[in-house]
């Protein structure tokens, strides 16, 4: 594969983004941008959360959290995971009334 850079079309939340990378990291860029665009469509559906960038905000949290615990073969068992995120949904809500 080239090493060029060329434009990446990725929707999200039914919003297009062009984002320049190279063509080797093209499949990645998509794969993640969809995996983004499917964590914040289910929290949006969830009804707890309005707002795009609040929905944003969360997905990236999430996904950040699956990152970090993956890394350190620690994931939990989903029931404990949900606990943990529904916490920090609370701490997040609360903090963006405050803003």
């Amino acid at each position: 594969m080239s090493n060029q850079q060329h434009p990446v079309s990725l929707n999200i939340l039914g919003k297009e983004y062009k984002i320049i990378c190279a063509e080797s990291e093209q499949d990645d860029l998509i794969a993640s941008a969809q995996q983004l665009d499917h964590q914040m469509r289910e929290i949006r559906l969830s009804g707890k959360v309005s707002g795009a960038e609040r929905v944003a905000v969360l997905a990236a949290l999430n996904l950040t959290v699956e990152l970090q615990q993956s890394k350190q073969n620690t994931v939990p068992v989903s029931s404990n995971l949900n606990v943990h995120l529904n916490k920090m949904y609370l701490k997040i809500e609360s903090a963006l009334k405050t803003v």
